[in-house]
């Protein structure tokens, strides 16, 4: 989950190196195994969240530092409490976004899970229309009624098979819809702060919510193994979102869009060889058509 980040106004590069391409298969597999991961962990699904981030934090705070940043640092109209309200804003989107996934995880296929944690992916380029007023292209309108009628047969499947299918498949949908917010909040914070110090602050912002909701709920927080949550902090936050950023802005959006449908696929294969988790064939097209939509939209979305 959460590979896309919002889409940038530059021109697709003519040639793609080797080295970029690679990077975004190796950032859609390491992507796909954070569910797994998640199902691995022996804490809550909401702690497993809060130790994604709390891990990872201190190497994303390092590494905003090694670029020269630093917190008393003065940006574009000083560090005003608007942008600082910007910066928790966005890790509390943060926080619903990956606490919605992971309760989700547990209730659902990995595929669907992956697929409609994704949904960020489409429903960015929806936001952009309404800040523009404009109707989408015919190729938009024909991404978003392939996302709409495969996301219908997906769900209506997953209640045909298991009731509590269709509450995961929900929960990941909503966790798409909060992930597009924080997508909008961080395109915001960008115009005056560099990428990765906003990245590292967000992630900051979003350790105590995670904390707070896990504790809330009960679950229990610290593992008797980590090494579930080492590898969803380490493949999943470290290295697939690290290599996804250096991708983004080095290939074009239809490459990009393409390795996204990695994603569904080898977390689909994980959950057949390891949980049973089979597709058929009304599911197989769902999917299909989600990932069609996703294609689509990363071909023509702008920032």
């Amino acid at each position: 989950m959460h590979a896309a980040s919002p889409p940038r106004n530059t021109v697709a590069p003519e040639t793609t190196s080797v080295l970029p391409l690679l990077a975004l298969i190796v950032a859609n597999a390491a992507l796909a195994f954070g569910p797994w991961f998640v199902r691995l962990s022996d804490t809550g699904p909401v702690a497993s969240a809060f130790w994604r981030i709390t891990l990872a934090a201190p190497v994303l705070l390092a590494a905003a530092l090694a670029t020269g940043w630093r917190p008393s640092q003065k940006h574009e109209g000083g560090l005003s409490r608007g942008l600082w309200a910007m910066v928790a804003l966005g890790g509390l989107c943060f926080d619903a976004d990956l606490a919605s996934w992971h309760l989700g995880i547990l209730r659902t296929t990995l595929a669907n899970a992956t697929l409609f944690g994704n949904s960020a992916t489409l429903m960015f380029p929806i936001y952009g229309f309404l800040i523009a007023r404009a109707w989408p292209t015919r190729l938009q309108g024909i991404a978003l009624a392939l996302a709409t009628a495969g996301a219908a047969l997906l769900m209506g499947r997953s209640y045909q098979l298991d009731p509590r299918h269709l509450t995961g498949d929900l929960l990941c949908l909503l966790a798409g819809i909060l992930y597009t917010g924080y997508f909008i909040v961080m395109a915001r914070l960008r115009r005056t702060m560099a990428p990765l110090p906003a990245l590292a602050l967000s992630t900051l912002a979003s350790v105590m919510p995670l904390l707070a909701f896990a504790l809330l709920l009960g679950e229990k927080l610290f593992p008797t193994d980590w090494t579930p949550l080492i590898g969803l902090a380490l493949v999943g936050q470290m290295i697939g979102q690290g290599l996804m950023i250096y991708a983004l802005g080095r290939l074009p959006p239809l490459t990009v869009g393409l390795g996204l449908l990695t994603q569904p696929v080898i977390a689909g294969t994980v959950g057949w060889v390891v949980y049973d988790e089979r597709l058929g064939l009304a599911e197989l097209f769902g999917a299909v058509c989600v990932g069609v939509a996703l294609v689509l939209v990363s071909r023509r979305a702008r920032a």
